[in-house]
């Protein structure tokens, strides 16, 4: 594989960026690498992610989203269909419901807007090595984006990553190194970035999410959605809520109200939360539903979830595979994880309550991403297989010396 210069592909930095400041206790920083989120929360024993802070330019639309690298290379994602399904939303007991289709990104998931930002945050410090610790979706966009960048890649995975994204993810050029427990994984990664490499996922506990500069891709989903009509509610697949948070920040940025959010969790974590446990808890479940599985909370769904009123519904297995054949009923291939967005919807308007109001379903992924392999099985709350058959994998790429020069 040909790779490119990183230097010479580096994107210019937002002018208009001039800090990054705490979603818990509004510390403002300034633009450097803060890992751990935000270190005043931190030495009050709390785990909290930043956001990114802009000047104002009265040149620029107020309805504009900003964000940190706006010439950021791309592979063409954003952009993805908003449909109305009349039939369905009078299934559920909804006024109008619309899907959201993440899985027409480049690589198949959301996650492509993350990573997008994320490589040219890379590049913005000078990385040469970028990490990422994945059970499939967002390993396989970090693969994706590292070689359109010219960066290398190494993915840190379980035991039982599917072998399609194992092809998938070295077919790029990345390493994959697997771990038996998922916690392992990170582990790993904070070895790597102290040896230089970026991080392009949480590695830290009490966990914090993904890094700010990342997350600002999402806003660009609520740009789209906002672009059309703002919606009531909107139901969203989430794990530690990286795409919550964005949602939150995006409709926030826009400043023409802010939508119900409504997280669909396999287990109870959140709603748990919400209920008022403590968010730095370690909360059990086991899910076939991986894309969303994991035992921690963060902040910054919290966060998201109590500033729009919002709420999260535990989905089941049973129930999500219910509405995952509702949808491909009517042409939709939703991956289980994301077909929960369906469930808790269903969950949620069976009171007969959203009679009138307008839903938008994020449907993250498709269908054709789920596992086949019948020797996996269930996933216990922190992604590491209940019935996993493969043995360590240990294909680990000699990487250049690493140093960070951000």
């Amino acid at each position: 594989m040909v790779m490119l210069s990183a230097q010479a592909l580096a994107p210019a930095r937002n002018p208009r960026l001039t800090g990054l400041a705490c979603l818990r206790c509004d510390l403002v920083l300034p633009v450097a690498t803060h890992e751990g989120g935000c270190p005043r929360c931190a030495r009050d024993g709390h785990a909290s992610n930043l956001r990114l802070v802009y000047a104002r330019d009265e040149q620029v639309e107020a309805t504009t989203i900003a964000l940190p690298f706006p010439e950021a290379l791309s592979l063409g994602e954003g952009g993805t269909p908003l449909v109305e399904v009349p039939e369905l939303a009078a299934a559920v007991g909804v006024g109008r419901l619309s899907l959201k289709l993440e899985w027409c990104n480049p690589t198949g998931s959301h996650k492509d807007r993350m990573s997008a930002q994320l490589l040219a945050r890379a590049q913005d410090r000078g990385a040469r090595l970028v990490v990422a610790a994945s059970s499939g979706n967002g390993g396989l966009s970090v693969a994706a984006y590292a070689a359109r960048a010219g960066l290398s890649a190494e993915i840190a995975a379980t035991d039982d990553l599917p072998a399609s994204y194992r092809r998938a993810i070295s077919a790029h050029g990345a390493g994959i190194v697997t771990f038996a427990e998922s916690l392992e994984r990170w582990r790993h990664l904070a070895i790597r970035v102290a040896e230089g490499a970026f991080a392009a996922t949480n590695y830290h506990l009490p966990a914090v999410g993904t890094d700010p500069f990342g997350i600002e891709g999402y806003k660009t989903v609520a740009a789209e959605i906002a672009a059309s009509a703002m919606p009531d509610l909107i139901v969203v697949p989430c794990s530690r809520g990286d795409l919550l948070s964005g949602l939150s920040l995006g409709f926030a940025e826009i400043g023409r109200g802010m939508p119900r959010l409504v997280a669909a969790e396999p287990f109870p974590r959140l709603s748990r939360v919400m209920a008022g446990e403590d968010y730095r808890a370690d909360f059990a479940g086991e899910t076939a539903q991986f894309s969303i599985a994991g035992s921690t909370v963060t902040w910054q769904a919290v966060q998201a979830l109590r500033g729009s009123s919002g709420c999260a519904v535990p989905v089941g297995d049973d129930a999500a595979r219910a509405a995952g054949a509702r949808l491909s009923a009517i042409g939709f291939h939703a991956e289980l994880s994301a077909a929960a967005a369906l469930a808790a919807l269903t969950e949620l308007a069976r009171d007969g309550s959203l009679g009138g109001c307008h839903a938008v379903l994020i449907l993250t992924g498709s269908g054709f991403r789920d596992l086949a392999d019948e020797n996996v099985g269930l996933r216990d709350a922190d992604g590491a297989a209940g019935r996993a058959q493969s043995e360590r994998n240990q294909q680990q790429a000699k990487w250049p010396d690493q140093r960070d020069n951000g």
